[in-house]
């Protein structure tokens, strides 16, 4: 097993040069959207007041990253060490993903530079208010669990240019203290940011429990906060298997099935309990009539449980696709494909306003912007990788 090592490989790539375009894309629509307004750049009214961005770029976003706190559950809390070398590049996903997830509301909302209020304004009866306070401080645990990476690689190597040498020793002494205290108490921040996340994961699903009348009958359920949390709980391997397999492909490095298809087995568990009660909560609401209305709604929701959960919930029984590469990537982006339609189903597809008669779809400023964010966070995912240590070791992978 290789140590984690910074990769050191080309970075100016044809992929990341596409990146650029949509990160200047992006960019460009973002200044629109500040210069212009919201209504300039989407869809959105005051009857439809959110869309893509809070579907795709938040409720998505925090659902992906949560890689990054199962994954530190299972190697810290557990004792699991064996899964170690899968832990980096799910913190770095879920460092980034969180930020993308602010970097969306920041864009979304009205007043972005009031963001900082509800450290001061505390309104305890709002589960907008939890969510907000939770993704605050566990983005800033993620910040303090990512610091040990940072100083493994520059502690001892800190050469600042032109007038900042002087800085030079200063800087070393933050990174030798940071780490050393950080050593010690690191287990607090592992488990602050394991029940910070359950909280969160969970209260987005609460959103939604205040519009009854405007949520299709197919997710509106009081199970939401539950469903949530268990869909997270179920994509979190999944989204580490997708991120690691597209890494060691992408750089050429070693394989990581040993590790990789173990996980398979806890995901067979988790993803089932999420199906389960999926299915169980259509029955017992007696919803499952809504399946044979044959709208777009509907259809929707069968892509999503049945492509999204049940089929790669089967595909894992077998033990020819778990120890596949190539079958357990195609279950896992399954179940991640999965996740991310409930996100985009629970707040775009089968949410309607009673008072808006138009259907809506996302314009082309918003998706600029979606996609200026994800690019923006591969973008940045690659330059870690490169010059961090976070992936294991970089032979090539034999032919």
């Amino acid at each position: 097993m290789h140590k984690p090592s910074p990769l050191r490989k080309k970075f100016w790539t044809p992929g990341v040069l596409v990146m650029l375009v949509f990160m200047m894309a992006g960019a460009a629509a973002i200044i629109a959207r500040f210069t212009g307004g919201i209504g300039y750049v989407t869809n959105l009214t005051n009857a439809r007041p959110w869309g893509l961005w809070v579907g795709v770029d938040v409720a998505t976003g925090v659902a992906l990253a949560a890689g990054g706190f199962i994954t530190a559950a299972l190697a810290h809390i557990f004792g699991r060490r064996f899964y170690e070398p899968i832990t980096r590049p799910a913190l770095l996903t879920a460092v980034l993903g969180y930020t993308f997830v602010v970097l969306g509301l920041l864009v979304d909302i009205g007043r972005s530079w009031a963001i900082w209020k509800p450290m001061f304004n505390w309104n305890t009866n709002s589960v907008l208010f939890e969510v907000a306070m939770c993704v605050m401080v566990y983005l800033n645990v993620l910040y303090i669990e990512f610091f040990p990476i940072l100083a493994e690689q520059f502690k001892g190597r800190v050469s600042l240019p032109g007038p900042l040498a002087g800085l030079n020793g200063m800087v070393e002494g933050i990174l030798a203290i940071g780490d050393a205290v950080l050593d010690k108490i690191m287990w607090i921040f592992i488990i602050l940011g394991v029940v910070l996340s359950c909280m969160h994961q969970s209260s987005l699903g609460s959103l939604m429990l205040v519009a009854p009348t405007k949520l299709h009958p197919l997710w509106y359920t009081p199970m939401l906060p539950l469903f949530f949390l268990t869909s997270a709980f179920a994509v979190g391997y999944p989204m580490v298997v997708f991120e690691t397999t597209l890494a060691t492909s992408s750089f050429k490095l070693d394989s990581e099935m040993n590790i990789l298809a173990p996980l398979t087995r806890i995901t067979i568990f988790l993803l089932g309990i999420y199906m389960l009660l999926k299915i169980s909560d259509l029955f017992v609401r007696g919803t499952w009539v809504y399946l044979l209305d044959g709208t777009h709604q509907t259809n929707s929701f069968i892509v999503e449980m049945g492509l999204g959960v049940i089929l790669p919930w089967f595909m894992l029984l077998f033990e020819k696709v778990r120890t596949s590469r190539r079958g357990i990537f195609t279950a896992a982006a399954l179940i991640v494909g999965g996740v991310v339609l409930n996100r985009i189903n629970v707040f775009i597809v089968g949410y309607k306003p009673p008072l808006s008669d138009n259907g809506y779809f996302p314009a082309m400023g918003e998706m600029l912007v979606t996609f200026g964010l994800i690019a923006t966070l591969m973008f940045i995912y690659r330059i870690a990788v490169t010059y961090l240590p976070v992936l294991q070791g970089s032979e090539e992978l034999s032919s």
